[in-house]
């Protein structure tokens, strides 16, 4: 009776330590999904993949779980340490190395196939590496792009830009004080959150901001390079009043009604805010999708893909890579990217004529594509509480002129390596 009585309380405490990936009474597999997917096509594209993969593979099924980006990271956390995590993760790269670090995250180096490995270029793995493991698939990513009034750019006569010919930065701040006043605005910075915008953009000027030494220990340092694109906007905002000081709090979508009645010329979004555009923008509204300013380092810009990893604590994690590479054939990557108005990191995807027409601007992100870089946060361990803690408030002071930038600087460096070094030790 006792030794009953202890095996049924092991088996109750193996029950409540499990995080999916569980196998059914007739050896079926289930795996659990989370995906972030919001966007009513992206929603339904996801779905139909899950769906189509668990006609054709019987023996494995797939249960699709939505997750939501308000929240993931919070969320993930407490659901890796409570030993309930999905088995299958949809996030952020620049979400990743915490949890990779934490030994949260599978490293899939011998888990993927060596089509997905050579069909995404190393430049977008490098935002899933850390250390010698590989913790997450890239597979969608979004350039920040210009959104601009077509008509309003026409009747003033400024040179249009390309990604051929893009404007420098200069240009462009002059541009978006030719196109200003009487209540109007060249430019809306929608920065509630402004860090990434900075970060991702002042790549173009050569920025780094994060450096790691010799002992792989990193620290902060707001060098010229990195200024070009802070003072550009704070200048435009609070010297040339070329730009909205209404939005420089706001999200990228409360900056669209002012866009559309004609109160800002150009708002700088993700490329994936072209499907908001389509569908709220009044009957015979011409925008057109403009490439961001470039500088020293041309038109290379940051970015964190949209990831795919799959849980340390998943028993299943064959299978798990194995739906991973379904999901992200090339056809496949090629209806998420539709469905999420983004780029596909893998090239066979890249080349398909649906993603180069010139309608609603996917011709331009396509010759972006091969510009984009790994953001520069994405391997700082401690980057979540810099940001929310130090490098968001400050630039929202200095964007608004709260503070110069000496301030700036000090606040960033001094500010931003306590907190970093909490997490390097």
């Amino acid at each position: 009776m006792r030794a009953r009585l202890l095996a049924l309380v092991l088996l109750l405490l193996l029950a409540g330590c499990s995080s999916g990936g569980t196998r059914d009474d007739d050896g079926r597999i289930t795996l659990r999904f989370q995906s972030l997917a919001w966007q009513e096509e992206s929603v339904e594209a996801t779905r139909k993949l899950v769906a189509e993969w668990n006609a054709t593979h019987p023996g494995v099924r797939v249960e699709y779980v939505q997750g939501s980006w308000d929240s993931v990271h919070d969320q993930l956390l407490t659901a890796f340490e409570g030993g309930e995590a999905p088995d299958i993760i949809h996030d952020a790269s620049d979400d990743l190395a915490d949890f990779a670090y934490g030994g949260y995250l599978a490293d899939l180096t011998d888990l993927l196939p060596a089509r997905l490995k050579s069909d995404i270029p190393q430049r977008s793995w490098q935002t899933t590496t850390f250390g010698d493991g590989v913790y997450g698939v890239p597979f969608l990513q979004e350039p920040r792009v210009l959104i601009a009034n077509a008509k309003w750019l026409k009747r003033s006569g400024v040179r249009i830009p390309t990604p051929e010919r893009p404007w420098s930065w200069a240009e462009f701040r002059r541009i978006t004080g030719q196109l200003s006043g009487r209540g109007k605005y060249g430019i809306a910075w929608p920065l509630k959150e402004p860090v990434s915008a900075t970060l991702n953009l002042s790549l173009s000027t050569g920025g780094q901001l994060f450096h790691r030494g010799a002992d792989g220990k990193v620290t902060v340092r707001f060098e010229a390079a990195d200024q070009v694109v802070p003072r550009t906007i704070r200048a435009q905002a609070t010297t040339d009043r070329s730009a909205s000081p209404t939005t420089l709090g706001s999200g990228g979508s409360d900056t669209l009604p002012g866009f559309f009645g004609g109160r800002h010329a150009m708002v700088p979004l993700g490329f994936s805010y072209r499907q908001q555009i389509v569908q709220q923008a009044p009957k015979g509204f011409d925008w057109q999708v403009l490439p961001a300013p470039a500088g020293s380092g041309g038109l290379t810009q940051g970015v964190s893909p949209q990831t795919l990893s799959v849980a340390e604590d998943c028993p299943h994690k064959k299978e798990a890579a194995a739906f991973i590479d379904f999901l992200l054939r090339p056809e496949n990557m090629v209806r998420l990217a539709l469905g999420d108005w983004m780029l596909p990191t893998g090239g066979r995807a890249l080349k398909d004529p649906a993603l180069r027409t010139p309608e609603h601007g996917w011709a331009t992100g396509t010759a972006l594509a091969a510009h984009l870089r790994p953001a520069p946060a994405q391997t700082v361990r401690g980057y979540p509480e810099w940001k929310d803690k130090v490098a968001t408030p400050a630039l929202q002071e200095y964007y608004s002129g709260a503070i110069g930038s000496r301030e700036l600087r000090e606040r960033l460096e001094e500010d931003g390596n306590l907190v970093l070094a909490r997490y390097q030790r």
